[in-house]
């Protein structure tokens, strides 16, 4: 059986061996979530900020369990639906972790949760001026993603499709479309991903990691799940290390009978 290939990749400087991002919320209790956290393999785990209600000192035992799983943490501004109020809560992201790793979320539709690409930009532009590395979360829309790398991310995450849809990648055209485009720095799909097959699809197209949390957290066994994407997201990089054949519009037999023998009975 095969082990894990050894291969790393870098996000603002720091290196890490596995390319799937997890999610700390929606597990049935604290020690559900620790166990699929360390079955999933992932150096980097999102936590919610406004969920732990830093303002008011909420979800410390929350926060000192994440610590003891050693991993690097990186917040978010989940829930957030405009500029000031996403700079705010990175600030306070920053006094309360000790990090200046910011996943932004700035909603611009309640009903699919999508990114605001306007307020997205803003916002990453004026986090980006006051230090933070940040992970813009955004739509596959090639063009936010680049205003967003020329704002100065150094790392993107385009949806797959909708939080929590589990519709897997609905525009795998697009999203390929950004890798070529955007071929210099650590692209992750982020949200979307229902399955470990989208996960593998997503490495297949050479997106450079995962990021997911529902796909884990509420399927009926999320630590034997955890345990399957993690199979799955090395199963998607060696695909695109290897090299898949090229589609065909006509059929090639794998067996060619040019130059072979050919045998009869009389």
């Amino acid at each position: 059986m095969s082990s894990p290939i050894k291969d790393t990749w870098i996000l603002y400087g720091e290196t890490f061996h596995s390319r799937l991002l997890i999610g700390s919320a929606l597990y049935p209790s604290p020690a559900v979530m620790s166990d699929a956290i360390h079955e999933s393999g992932a150096d980097i785990v999102t936590v919610s900020l406004r969920r732990q209600s830093p303002e008011q000192g909420g979800g410390d035992n929350f926060w000192r369990q994440l610590k003891k799983l050693n991993k690097t943490m990186l917040p978010n501004t989940a829930g957030c639906h405009s500029v000031k109020e996403a700079v705010t809560l990175a600030q306070m992201s920053r006094e309360l972790f000790e990090t200046d790793w910011l996943k932004l979320e700035v909603v611009g539709d309640d009903y699919n949760l999508q990114p605001d690409p306007i307020a997205t930009i803003d916002a990453a532009a004026q986090l980006v001026k006051l230090g933070f590395k940040v992970f813009p979360y955004c739509t596959d829309d090639l063009v936010v993603c680049q205003r967003l790398r020329d704002v100065g991310c150094q790392v993107l995450m385009p949806w797959g499709s909708p939080i929590g849809t589990g519709r897997g990648l609905m525009n795998p055209y697009n999203l390929q479309t950004i890798r070529e485009r955007i071929p210099d720095i650590p692209l992750i799909v982020d949200a979307g991903i229902g399955k470990p097959s989208h996960a593998v699809q997503a490495l297949e197209l050479g997106y450079d990691g995962i990021l997911l949390n529902t796909a884990i957290a509420q399927a009926g066994n999320p630590v034997m799940m955890a345990s399957a994407f993690r199979h799955a997201v090395d199963a998607g990089r060696r695909a695109a290390l290897a090299g898949a054949v090229a589609e065909r519009q006509t059929a090639s037999p794998s067996t060619p009978t040019l130059g072979m023998p050919f045998w009869h009975q009389s």
